[in-house]
């Protein structure tokens, strides 16, 4: 993994319920931070950069005490803490960000199991949902075996939650606290044509560093 390989940071529930976040203060704020190459992709909390925090653990050998990619994913998450809390400070509430690279979400798209078409249409059914960490596998097959009132798919792969709603998601019990007390971990979740887009701005953003 490249020390400046850009990555994904996904806030959970942003500019829903009143936690206003506009993508053009984000976006300064990631930059103050020290975040080089940053965007944005539509509103629903979607950075896209490379942290500062990478460049800074490649220069210190005693990061790499469990190796590179243990270095790597330490810097990551420092970033992570360090977005909830800048955007607490300033706007009041607080949010969790979940990271991910480019290739991490291909892997994680690669391996959606619920049958959607691979040009990914407009099918608000289909969600990927990232998880802070990942779960004890006994508690993930207990999760995914439960009924949450709208004919839910369920799979937990690896730090991710893959989920369909044939019937629709309105009368769902799939909340994001649920998740979070069923698994173990916070998550956010992105339909799969968002993660598809992430994906190719993530991929185009390495090409120019």
């Amino acid at each position: 993994m490249s020390d400046d390989e850009p990555r994904v940071y996904l806030f959970r529930a942003v500019n829903v319920g009143g936690a206003k976040l506009p993508m053009a203060r984000l976006r300064e704020i990631a930059t103050e931070l020290g975040a080089t190459a940053v965007s944005t992709y539509i509103a629903s909390g979607n950075l896209i950069c490379v942290p500062p925090t990478l460049r800074r653990a490649a220069q210190r050998p005693e990061d790499y005490t469990q190796g590179p990619e243990d270095s790597t994913q330490r810097a990551a998450e420092g970033f992570e803490r360090a977005l909830e809390r800048a955007v607490e400070e300033e706007f009041g509430f607080s949010r969790e960000v979940i990271s991910r690279s480019a290739d991490q979400l291909k892997k994680a798209l690669a391996a959606y199991p619920f049958g959607t078409p691979p040009d990914y249409p407009e099918a608000p059914s289909a969600h990927i949902c990232f998880l802070a960490g990942t779960p004890d596998p006994a508690r993930a097959a207990e999760f995914v075996a439960r009924d949450f009132g709208a004919g839910e798919l369920l799979a937990v792969i690896g730090d991710d939650l893959h989920l369909a709603y044939p019937g629709g998601a309105g009368k769902t019990k799939l909340t994001p606290p649920a998740i979070a007390k069923g698994l173990g971990y916070p998550g956010t979740a992105r339909n799969l044509r968002t993660v598809a887009k992430l994906i190719d701005l993530a991929t185009a953003a390495s090409t120019t560093q």
